[in-house]
């Protein structure tokens, strides 16, 4: 058994391909399957189960995951306590906002996990970036990307308010309601043009910029906001969220990048690995 073979494991076991996995290590296919059958030889065991649309880990395979990490995590310090210090490698990433402070805060714990001698730096993500996390109609021409999350834009009420009552909500029900503008939001300029055209105005009681903003402003009873709808947003108990019918919109967000190497390639297996997970 070695090291190589474990990291194979890993990888294979997170995004549930030999396909992927081999692409994410830079390797040819035969061998990283070559690589696994040999582990299962050593170990004596089945560590996934094969099927048509990838494979899925086996119930030894579940067991030797985490010791697997942990022994290569430990191969890793052992190597960083002898080797020579290096100054660590910036990363720049471009956030863009709202995406949601749980499921971000996963996916940049295994990447600062996973890239030691790489220092992360968050920043807006109009700068000058090494990738970005951003909302697919903000993609540039020039970047390639990897889809993450997807969620439709729901309209947020308070608890007690009486659309709450409704299952759904016309577009006539939103002329005069009082409402927490969020800006920019490329969702608000399509909900504004298709009320125009119906003839329906909405009462703006406070204009801002963060979903948290918004979120605290709905439960104080200020108004009503048109807010994506990720699991993190519904956990709000305060916060009822209605279809309004006749109005599907929905956002994409994607990792977008323009080049390619070690650190980017780890960033895009574990873009791949928490897309819609969260």
């Amino acid at each position: 058994m070695d090291l190589k073979s474990l990291n194979y494991f890993i990888s294979v076991y997170e995004l549930k391909s030999f396909s992927a996995a081999a692409k994410a290590c830079f390797i040819a296919q035969p061998s990283i399957s070559s690589a696994i059958a040999q582990l299962e030889q050593q170990l004596k065991v089945q560590l996934f189960i094969r099927h048509a649309r990838g494979v899925t880990p086996s119930e030894q395979g579940k067991k030797l995951f985490p010791l697997a990490k942990q022994l290569l995590g430990q191969a890793g310090a052992i190597k960083n306590i002898f080797s020579e210090k290096t100054n660590k490698q910036p990363f720049n990433l471009g956030v863009t906002r709202g995406l949601g402070v749980e499921r971000m805060s996963l996916l940049l714990k295994d990447f600062t996990a996973d890239n030691p001698l790489v220092e992360l730096t968050l920043v807006p993500h109009t700068d000058q970036v090494d990738a970005r996390i951003i909302l697919k109609d903000e993609l540039h021409e020039n970047e390639s990307f990897i889809d993450m999350w997807q969620e439709d834009y729901l309209l947020a009420l308070p608890y007690d308010h009486v659309l709450a009552l409704n299952e759904t909500v016309s577009l006539s029900q939103l002329d005069g309601l009082p409402f927490i503008q969020r800006t920019p939001c490329s969702a608000w300029n399509n909900l504004h043009d298709t009320l125009a055209l119906a003839g329906i105005s909405l009462d703006i009681r406070a204009k801002i910029t963060t979903i948290d903003y918004a979120l605290g402003l709905i439960h104080a009873g200020l108004g009503c906001a048109f807010l994506p709808a990720h699991s993190e947003i519904m956990k709000q108990s305060d916060v009822v969220f209605r279809p309004i019918v006749g109005l599907q919109l929905t956002r994409e967000i994607v990792l977008a990048y323009t080049s390619s190497s070690k650190t980017m390639n780890n960033l895009k297996r574990l873009a791949r690995k928490h897309a819609y997970t969260h």
